[in-house]
């Protein structure tokens, strides 16, 4: 993996899926060395971010390297000078470049002109680095990610698109429910049905259905950043999709609650769900940062267990 673009989830193989989830592990468990040491990481972020940030920062000290931030009104992709300018200037300069752009192509260009690697930290299509620290957290709950039944309720976003290319790949088996105008595109569904993995992916309209017999339940807000602007239109459409108390009654007693976060409780999901013992929604926000710790120490270096 050394020296890799990660732009899509479905650019790893299930092999190296695993590699990533087993480095990781081994490292949030363990004292690391400063594998990293003068490399640097650029962050070049059009939108804001918490988790993102913060665990890539994190990530890159803990591994002995160093980091440099880039917000819109910095950098400006696109308009100040064009993307593929940027790409060949910051990889002169850094190691890698972790993007979280508004549009997926601008993250295409940046690897496609980077002679360093280019992370997806976030695009309107994928959030690749989110899927990977999805299955470590499923992972560490269930031991084995083979034949675990998921469930996503609510937009079939950029979350939803990496956790179906995630599902597949590593055998889980994935339910999502949308209202009909909201579900994965038939383009996604083709590439999901080309990758190589035992797990599936099914879509449906019927939140409880979705829910019977899964082993954990991953909701996301209903207006993803850029459509805001439709969030009082979702409400109405969306509401029948909130996790609360009347739709985990059609749910196993002891499911789990995913949430990408930042969630808008009393939307998606009420501020009890969120709270109950059955959340691990927290869990997965701290395994966005040992995650990242793996796949850099994978893409940075030549880190072996």
């Amino acid at each position: 993996m050394l020296g890799r673009n990660i732009i899509s989830i479905a650019d790893f193989s299930s092999i190296e899926l695993k590699q990533v989830l087993d480095v990781s592990t081994w490292m949030k468990n363990n004292n690391i060395d400063p594998l990293l040491h003068g490399k640097t990481l650029a962050l070049v972020f059009e939108k804001p971010s918490l988790r993102t940030r913060v665990s890539f920062e994190v990530a890159m000290q803990r591994l002995g390297g160093n980091t440099i931030s880039l917000s819109s009104s910095e950098i400006q992709l696109g308009k100040r000078e064009p993307v593929k300018d940027a790409a060949r200037v910051l990889a002169r300069m850094v190691d890698v470049i972790a993007a979280r752009t508004h549009e997926h192509s601008t993250i295409t260009t940046l690897g496609e002109y980077s002679s360093v690697p280019v992370i997806n930290a976030l695009s309107d299509r994928e959030h690749p680095c989110q899927s990977l620290a999805d299955l470590l957290t499923l992972r560490e709950h269930f031991g084995n990610l083979k034949g675990i039944k998921i469930a996503y309720i609510g937009e079939g976003n950029n979350v939803a698109r990496s956790l179906a290319f995630a599902s597949v790949m590593m055998g889980i088996d994935l339910t999502i429910a949308c209202p009909e105008n909201y579900k994965l595109p038939d383009e996604t569904m083709i590439t999901i049905k080309n990758l190589k993995g035992d797990g599936s992916v099914s879509q449906t309209d019927d939140p409880s259905l979705a829910i019977s017999d899964a082993a954990a339940v991953y909701t996301d807000v209903w207006a993803s950043m850029g459509y805001e602007h439709e969030l009082e239109l979702r409400r109405n459409i969306f509401k029948p999709y909130q996790l609360n108390n009347e739709l985990l009654s059609f749910a196993p007693n002891d499911i789990l609650i995913m949430h990408d976060l930042p969630a808008h409780r009393g939307d998606e999901i009420t501020e009890e769900i969120i709270e109950s013992d059955h959340s691990i929604v927290f869990d997965q926000a701290e395994n966005r940062l040992h995650a990242q710790q793996g796949l850099l120490a994978l893409i940075l270096s030549d880190f072996k267990l």
